[in-house]
């Protein structure tokens, strides 16, 4: 897939980053990640992100990833597009980008470098020597330390090509506006605010109208309902299932620190079809939390 192949098969439908799943030692379990992306890919996602935020790729190393991405890429192959998160400094988002064309992903998503914060002129030569050691499109997300401006994109626009899209997870309205104001169609872009489906509405009328969906994890019906109701319109279907599910579902998610992974897990749990626990420094919730969730996922019906 050339890279404005990926680009526009991030331009529309419904996007996600499925759970890494991991055994009761705290091992990737592959042939459970493999059962997972089967479940999941019926329900129709266009574009699947392998070892992202929610894949915890924070916490896997170098060879796990490896593993990670290829179990991916074999399992989706022909059918849905897979994207590699990569991230760290330089010379290991480097590395973790070229194992993802290695083993078959079609795409890169840059996770912030680190927690120190960066020039404009640091980030700019950051992004590129990345985008420029591989040749599969890359997506820049915009969060934590990384904090790309519009001036900074359009230098990496010029000396990148394979650099496609943009997400967000500041939720920095004036610079949303500045970039697509100045970089219009160069690069699709996508919400990757936690829950986006409460900031959907919000990121379209500025222009960013596809997202990521962490809850496609264990209620793929319930997202797809939300998804396709955003995108017609539907704002009665919208503003009820944020009432009765996505409102509810922040309380509890906002009880812990690092609780955005930690309440999928539960909820794919909860699902029948769990990913096994998250690793440290993230810990599950409580078991009163996960009470409160279950209670939340029966009220949406089967799935």
């Amino acid at each position: 897939m050339s890279p404005n192949e990926l680009k526009q098969a991030l331009s529309s439908g419904l996007l996600s980053f499925p759970l890494t799943d991991f055994d009761a030692e705290l091992r990737f379990n592959a042939k459970a990640y493999a059962d997972r992306l089967e479940w999941l890919m019926p329900y129709g996602a266009t574009v699947l992100f392998a070892a992202g935020g929610t894949g915890e790729f924070f916490s896997l190393e170098p060879q796990e990833y490896a593993a990670v991405i290829k179990t991916s890429a074999d399992t989706c192959r022909g059918r849905v597009p897979i994207v590699g998160g990569a991230g760290g400094g330089t010379t290991l988002a480097i590395r973790y980008a070229q194992e993802a064309e290695r083993n078959g992903a079609q795409g890169v998503l840059l996770l912030p470098h680190y927690l120190t914060e960066a020039t404009q002129d640091g980030l700019v030569a950051h992004v590129a020597a990345v985008c420029q050691s591989v040749k599969i499109g890359v997506i820049v997300y915009n969060r934590g330390a990384t904090k790309l401006t519009a001036d900074s994109l359009a230098r990496l626009a010029e000396r990148c090509p394979n650099l496609i899209g943009f997400k967000d997870g500041l939720g920095d309205i004036e610079r949303i506006v500045s970039i697509r104001q100045k970089l219009g169609d160069r690069f699709v872009y996508i919400g990757g605010m936690p829950t986006h489906e409460v900031y959907a509405s919000a990121y379209k009328a500025l222009g960013v109208p596809t997202y990521s969906s962490a809850v496609f994890n264990f209620i793929p019906r319930t997202a797809v309902e939300f998804y396709n109701a955003y995108w017609s319109g539907d704002t009665a279907t919208t503003g009820r299932l944020i009432n009765e599910f996505f409102l509810p579902y922040l309380a509890i998610r906002n009880k812990g620190e690092g609780y955005a992974v930690s309440i999928v897990k539960a909820g794919a749990t909860l699902a029948g079809h769990t990913a096994g626990p998250v690793r440290p420094p993230l810990s599950d919730l409580k078991p009163q939390e996960v009470e409160e969730l279950a209670a939340l996922i029966r009220r949406l019906g089967p799935q």
